[in-house]
């Protein structure tokens, strides 16, 4: 869950999760659909689903438990180099960081140059606390902007602190602007919408979405509702919304109420809900 989201985002979302889905054979139980649905709002929702296939294999394959072998982690759905570094270190305590944001500023500052090999930097039998220590570190003192360096125990020894002429940590974010117009069907007297699994956004292409295509000038019989602005993750969206009142639709389409609320619906889907709504 905290893979590119917040701590304060996520600790509702994870006290309710564990309350619902409290162990690993309970979540290999799971349906996917109620996997999403308690992960609905986060976003990301591949993390859920790879989450939920890793947790049928764990059971399968290891009886339930956590393989030690970086090779081994590795194979499993969603797991990276990363994941399986910090699980390695804080399960076995094996001597193993895991490169996120806050280590890599971290050792950055430390050594004044850019590193991503940590082999031999360090030497310690609490390879654990040592793997959770450098992400809080990060986080709490040697922080992006303004670290605190007053509070700082080992400034003696960083060489950013030291150093008159400090190199800048360049982290490069590559922002996305796409434009796309989303068609709706919708029945009149009733508050439905019609949505498919076949859309053209591929963070979303698995989910059930109105149809969606490039923006263009050429969507007649369709009426405009509103244009609005979306991010996810590096992507800015200009949506433009477009809507018509149908009876019949598409085979690949399917009606769905808009005041239901007991299945999965991504996020992105909800807010087209909300702008249809003021049409009824």
């Amino acid at each position: 869950m905290l893979q590119q989201t917040q701590v304060k985002t996520v600790i509702p979302y994870f006290n309710n999760f564990v309350k619902k889905i409290p162990n690993l054979k309970a979540l290999s139980k799971s349906s996917e659909n109620n996997v999403l649905k308690l992960w609905e709002g986060l976003g990301y929702y591949n993390r859920a689903k790879n989450l939920h296939k890793t947790s049928k294999i764990l059971v399968k394959k290891y009886r339930g438990k956590i393989p030690e072998s970086f090779t081994e982690l590795k194979e499993l759905p969603g797991i990276g180099d990363y994941t399986a570094n910090i699980l390695l270190a804080l399960i076995y305590n094996q001597p193993r960081v895991a490169i996120d944001g806050n280590v890599k500023r971290v050792l950055f500052r430390l050594l004044n140059k850019n590193t991503e090999n940590t082999l031999g930097l360090f030497k310690t039998e609490r390879n654990r606390d040592l793997a959770e220590a450098l992400m809080e570190f990060g986080a709490l003192i040697c922080k992006p902007k303004n670290p605190v360096c007053h509070k700082c125990k080992i400034k003696k020894m960083c060489s950013f602190y030291k150093s008159g002429s400090k190199i800048k940590l360049k982290r490069k974010i590559k922002i996305k602007i796409k434009s796309y117009d989303i068609l709706c069907y919708l029945k009149k007297n009733k508050k439905q919408i019609a949505l498919t699994k076949k859309n053209n956004i591929g963070f979303l292409k698995k989910f059930n979405l109105p149809k969606i295509k490039k923006a263009s000038k050429k969507n007649k019989n369709w009426k405009f509702l509103c244009s609005y602005k979306n991010s996810i993750s590096n992507k800015r969206l200009n949506i433009n919304l477009y809507y018509k009142f149908s009876s019949k639709i598409p085979s690949q389409y399917i009606w769905y109420s808009l005041n239901k609320n007991n299945e999965f619906i991504p996020s992105f889907t909800k807010k087209i809900f909300k702008q249809i709504l003021l049409l009824y």
